[in-house]
């Protein structure tokens, strides 16, 4: 091999993403942390209690750049990485999708339906769920959270650990628990 060569391989590796997922047939990106469920909201529920982790619904759609963001650069830092595989039970929602999915109201409607009752308009949107969702709430008005958009690595973090920490229920305001972490790393 002589030194252009290795310096082309070395250049090819470095331009690569390290971490990320393939894409389905749907062309959303699959990390292994997602998991395959029937979309019976109420079984993922008991499901993600039973493990100890927090329901995450996370709408995606084919081609959403702000996805490919946060799929390259977001969720595989190690840190993030580690808060969602120890501390979430992630079910993927197609913002155009026909699968049906059950909403905890008992309501059925298929993806792109109940992004619409749920007021989703962003990819990619995160939902948060509490451990226990009153009867008769949809997952729209049960969600602690609720963040459209891709961010930063620093909000993405604070916000998993927010959520794991059930820093919702203090009363304290996610941007000023954001504010506050970005006050005590500098």
């Amino acid at each position: 091999m002589n030194h252009w060569t290795t310096l082309a391989a070395a250049f090819a590796l470095v331009a690569m993403p390290a971490f990320a997922s393939d894409l389905g047939d749907d062309g959303l990106h699959k990390p292994d942390w997602l998991r395959e469920t029937f979309k019976d909201l109420r079984e993922d529920l008991a499901e993600a209690n039973a493990e100890g982790k927090r329901l995450m619904l996370i709408y995606e759609q084919r081609g959403c750049i702000y996805c490919t963001k946060m799929h390259e650069e977001v969720f595989p830092v190690p840190a993030i990485d580690a808060l969602i595989r120890e501390h979430y039970f992630v079910v993927q929602l197609n913002l155009f999708g026909d699968v049906e999915v059950t909403d905890f109201d008992g309501t059925t409607a298929s993806e792109k339906d109940m992004a619409l009752r749920w007021g989703v308009m962003f990819t990619p949107t995160l939902i948060f769920l509490p451990e226990e969702v009153p009867e008769g709430e949809s997952a729209a008005q049960a969600a602690v959270a609720m963040m459209p958009g891709a961010f930063g690595k620093g909000t993405t973090e604070a916000l998993l650990t927010w959520v794991k920490d059930h820093g919702y229920e203090s009363g304290e305001n996610f941007q000023k628990y954001v504010a506050s972490r970005m006050t005590v790393q500098e």
